[in-house]
């Protein structure tokens, strides 16, 4: 990695080159910004000593996580990029997907939700720049934990300060009977930033050709198998059957938000998914091909939905000076009737 990379002054156009309204010009961030990132590998100190009731340090999958029990379920979330990578309700299966065959730190990690900030996937940046975000691979520290009278856990993490970044950066998990996860961007600048992000969660599926989603029906959506350059209309729920299996789904779809429901009639469950501050749903799964094309999916295309909350493509985020925003979903799983 070279010490100096170039400038973030091209960081929140349209993603995947989308088209950009005249008045979205490349000036999200002042000029001669750069960003350097520190190694994955340096020492992060959390702010709250660990372990303690709840919480603790553990392995997993070849990896150092953060164990968050609370009386109902059992979440992970790595210091590697602060990605939750297990959400286990007493009694079920995960409702998150973990490569068996992912890269481990310092290279980012496939499966569970990847925090994708303060850009989607690449929006303007040069290649030499990381895909989705600065924060994917530096180590993140615990700030705060709290045990709440129900039972459920609350843990707040941050990345480390980036201070040519104008913006900044805080997530909150609570662990309950559901997952509320909730990112936090202040802008610590004296001028508006532009910037994407999203919750790139990897749901867990027995097989994602007979999964449906409620929720997108009449949604427009633009699709990366024709270069977004068609805006469609989602007709009712969902899928992607045996037809859609090749070439599998890549599609951003603007100017929603609320609440979605995946439905798995061979895991018989439905994860119910609630976004916040969420204009975007990215929907992703990269069908038979990644049998041949991605070394960690493989075959492990069949068993997970990349249903993602986001502000991503041309629904930007501009925040005024000292403004805060937050982006939050909620997860959880029933039983299929």
């Amino acid at each position: 990695m070279s010490a100096r990379l170039p400038s973030l002054l091209l960081l929140c156009v349209a993603a995947f080159a989308l088209p950009l309204h005249a008045d979205q010009a490349a000036d999200a961030l002042p000029a001669h910004t750069a960003f350097a990132p520190p190694a994955a590998a340096v020492p992060t100190h959390d702010a709250i000593k660990l372990p303690m009731p709840g919480l603790s340090y553990a392995r997993h999958a070849g990896m150092e996580v953060l164990v968050i029990r609370s009386v109902a379920s059992t979440a992970m979330v790595t210091r590697h990029g602060g990605q939750l990578v297990s959400f286990v309700p007493h009694g079920q299966q995960d409702l998150l997907w973990l490569s068996p065959t992912t890269t481990l730190p310092p290279q980012p990690i496939r499966g569970g939700v990847p925090v994708l900030w303060p850009y989607f996937s690449r929006q303007g940046q040069a290649t030499q720049m990381p895909a989705h975000g600065l924060v994917r691979t530096l180590a993140w520290s615990v700030l705060q934990a709290q045990r709440h009278a129900d039972g459920s856990m609350t843990v707040t993490l941050a990345p480390p300060p980036l201070p040519e970044l104008p913006l900044s950066l805080r997530m909150t998990l609570r662990v309950g009977r559901a997952l509320e996860q909730t990112l936090v961007t202040t802008n610590t600048s004296a001028q508006v930033v532009r910037f994407t992000q999203a919750l790139h969660s990897y749901y867990r599926v027995g097989d994602v050709r007979q999964v449906q989603v409620e929720g997108l029906g009449g949604a427009s959506y633009r699709d990366k198998h024709d270069g977004y350059t068609t805006a469609w209309v989602q007709a009712g729920r969902w899928s992607l059957g045996e037809a859609g299996a090749r070439n599998g789904v890549d599609r951003i779809y603007g100017g929603v938000g609320g609440a979605y429901t995946l439905i798995d009639p061979v895991l018989r469950r439905k994860i119910h998914v609630r976004t916040g501050g969420s204009d975007s749903v990215v929907l992703w799964n990269p069908g038979e091909q990644a049998q041949t094309r991605m070394a960690d999916v493989g075959a492990g295309w069949r068993h997970y939905l990349c249903l993602e909350t986001a502000n991503a493509g041309q629904d930007v985020v501009e925040l005024a000076p000292g403004a805060q925003t937050r982006l939050s979903q909620r997860i959880e799983a029933l039983a299929l009737d």
